[in-house]
């Protein structure tokens, strides 16, 4: 029984031990705890007299309108502690940006307070106005008109994706038929029938009750060359909507019948 209880007493101690060693290297890299300061440094568009908390409150409003987050226009990185950054720094192009990009919403709200604009209370434009969670506040069909210059079709399909996935519902893109229909017609108008195709696909895809998604999407396969998808495509057309007249006429033309 003494023998059980003396390996019972080394294991007790043992293990403070061991939980002291971890305590003691826990505590030799904890990081001090960041403070936001009394008056910050290197305001130039802020007034230099604003208290830390509406500077907080416009860091944190910045972050959450643009979906960045600190290193995005201070010099820090990503996952350290807040302490080791340099806020005061300009040395990043995107601070400079920031600055320019509030002179130009404080000068809008300026002239907006001008503007006999009827309604019961008046507009204020701020960052998220605009961004709603994005870095830049492109359209979804620039967004992946950018992409297809630059990557082809089939990176621009699978960033529609990520994006329909990320952002559907948040209001931060036009996920409408609308969307993949305009950028759907600038590659038919760059004479691009087979990626037109594509998109005019995804766009049937998402909305599988749209009479013009399908007219679009018949008219990218007629403009390829796939005659006999494209009257299939304008059949379920019409058939969505009676009065769709122009997937009737241009069906009446691939089957050659006369006006």
């Amino acid at each position: 029984m003494i023998r059980v209880s003396r390996v019972r007493a080394a294991s007790l101690v043992c293990a403070v031990v061991a939980l002291a060693s971890f305590a003691a290297v826990r505590a030799a890299h904890a990081q001090p705890r960041f403070e936001w300061p009394e008056r910050a440094k290197n305001l130039k568009v802020l007034p230099k007299d604003t208290p830390k908390e509406k500077l907080t409150a416009t860091m944190v409003g910045f972050t959450r309108s643009l979906g960045v987050r600190c290193p995005f226009c201070h010099v820090g990185q990503e996952g350290q502690p807040l302490t080791t950054f340099d806020f005061v720094s300009d040395k990043k192009p995107e601070k400079d940006v920031a600055r320019g990009m509030m002179k130009m919403v404080r000068d809008v709200n300026k002239n907006l307070t001008k503007m006999k604009i009827p309604g019961p209370s008046r507009v204020e434009v701020q960052c998220i106005t605009c961004h709603r969670g994005r870095p830049r506040p492109l359209t979804l069909a620039d967004e992946l008109s950018g992409v297809y210059a630059t990557a082809g079709i089939d990176s621009t399909v699978a960033r529609y994706t990520l994006l329909h996935d990320r952002f559907y519902g948040a209001g931060s893109y036009d996920f409408t038929e609308r969307s993949l229909s305009e950028f759907g017609a600038s590659l038919m108008a760059k004479g691009k029938s087979d990626d037109a195709v594509r998109i005019f696909q995804l766009n049937v895809q998402q909305n599988p009750n749209s009479s013009f998604a399908y007219s679009s999407l018949a008219d990218a396969y007629a403009a390829a060359g796939q005659k006999d998808l494209a009257i299939q495509n304008y059949e379920k057309a019409i058939q969505l909507e009676p009065r769709n007249r122009d997937a009737e006429e241009k069906l009446k033309g691939l089957r050659g019948e006369a006006k």
